[in-house]
């Protein structure tokens, strides 16, 4: 069987895999990439926040994906079913930093990041599967398999698992364990938008309150397209009756936001379905490896933070990575996975709060507190480790104290007006 030697071997060139390897070989290091998939390919995720852009720029991307015209992103609209409005602008968030960031169709994106980091030097050998790893020690040997059938063995003194949905580490290792967030379903497609420019700021990514539990994304391309799905537990599909294409567009029919929009509008695809996606892993690290992105842990599409923890785990990783190459002690556990877990635990607090009510009762409030939106905001642009902001120091306890603050506020005012109406 054939062997090849590396220093570092890299599962997965996505996102995460492609910032991983891209600082690993800036340090001097070889580094391989094998991918299971051909690029480009399709996947969702396609609505960036701007703490993504920091280990963009670390990897040296930035210069490429500027080329490429992406649809700029300054923020995101919320809306819900009586017509209230809730615009975020990232230059009003609480923590400093990026903002701004990119809409991108990810089939593109991820083939750009890939060849940036060939371009480096970094191989990568598409449709290319992991079929066993053996450890010893730190080093390792990997076995994979070509889609000719190939099968060769890759020795590598460290591996970094960033291979997303595929998990291959926590499945071969038995490490995944199961995800606190209910199962959810999303039916979805990218449309031809023909009749964008016919409404206010038609390139804004708009994120709908259909009905609770139910809430739908809309994010515009700068090719013209618009990726639009809905959300739900699966059993909301089930209202409607025919093929994806006819459930999806009677849902669409149904959200006042949208159905002018996109009434008998052009579906670049069958509409698809994605379902059961959160997922979680006993640890993020061993003797001889470390996951990213994805592989830790998915949450939920509802405030697009699978690219930010996926890039920002592997800038994290890769640099981690390098010390222990240099032979210096690396805490795994303090900083990496506390770390990451701390961005992670933030996001899963506004998930769980999004879906039980909670910010939408924050969201669309007509008095709001600005200051408290602003530190929102800064969350929402991907800012989940930033202590100095209360509304992620104190993310399990402060929003839901902010609605009882709003009920009680609410409470006086209804009594006040009754006290002038009696006098």
């Amino acid at each position: 069987m054939n062997k090849e030697k590396v220093d570092v071997l890299v599962i997965g060139a996505g996102p995460s895999g492609t910032v991983a390897a891209s600082i690993i070989n800036q340090a001097g290091y070889s580094v391989k990439i094998v991918e299971k998939e051909l690029f480009p390919r399709f996947v969702i995720g396609e609505s960036l926040l701007p703490k993504c852009m920091e280990p963009l720029e670390a990897a040296g991307f930035l210069p490429a994906l500027k080329a490429q015209g992406y649809q700029e992103k300054f923020g995101a609209k919320f809306v819900n079913s009586e017509q209230k409005v809730m615009d975020f602008n990232f230059s009003d968030q609480f923590t400093k930093g990026w903002s701004w960031t990119w809409q991108v169709p990810r089939a593109n994106f991820d083939k750009v990041l890939a060849d940036e980091v060939q371009k480096m030097g970094v191989p990568i050998e598409y449709e290319t599967t992991v079929t066993a790893i053996q450890f010893d020690g730190s080093n390792s040997t990997t076995t994979v398999v070509a889609k000719n059938g190939t099968e060769k063995q890759i020795e590598a003194r460290f591996i970094v698992d960033a291979s997303g949905y595929g998990r291959v580490i926590p499945r071969l290792f038995k490490l995944d364990r199961p995800s606190n967030l209910p199962p959810r379903k999303a039916l979805f497609t990218h449309i031809r938008d023909e009749k964008r420019n016919d409404y206010i700021e038609p390139n804004r990514i708009l994120i709908i309150d259909h009905k609770p539990g139910v809430w739908a994304w809309c994010i515009p391309f700068s090719n013209g397209l618009t990726s639009c799905g809905f959300v739900s537990e699966p059993s909301f599909f089930d209202d409607f009756k025919g093929t994806p294409e006819e459930q999806l567009r009677s849902i669409i029919a149904s959200e006042w936001s949208i159905a002018d929009r996109f009434k008998d509008a052009e579906f670049i695809f069958e509409p698809r379905v994605l379902q059961a996606w959160s997922a979680t892993t006993e640890k993020f690290y061993g003797d001889g490896f470390v996951l990213t992105g994805n592989v830790t842990e998915f949450l939920d599409p509802i405030f697009s933070s699978g690219v930010t923890l996926a890039t920002v785990s592997s800038q994290l990783a890769a640099n981690l990575t390098v010390r222990k190459l240099k032979g210096e002690n690396v805490d795994w556990q303090k900083e990496y996975m506390d770390y990451m877990l701390m961005g992670v635990d933030t996001f899963r607090s506004y998930v769980m709060a999004w879906y039980d009510g909670t910010l939408q009762k924050i969201f669309f409030e007509e008095d709001r507190n600005l200051e408290v939106i602003r530190q929102i905001c800064s969350v929402l642009a991907g800012y989940v480790w930033d202590q100095e902001n209360p509304y992620v120091k104190n993310h399990d306890t402060y929003l839901t104290r902010m609605v009882r603050l709003i009920n009680v506020g609410k409470k006086l005012k209804d009594l006040e007006e009754s006290e002038l109406q009696g006098s």
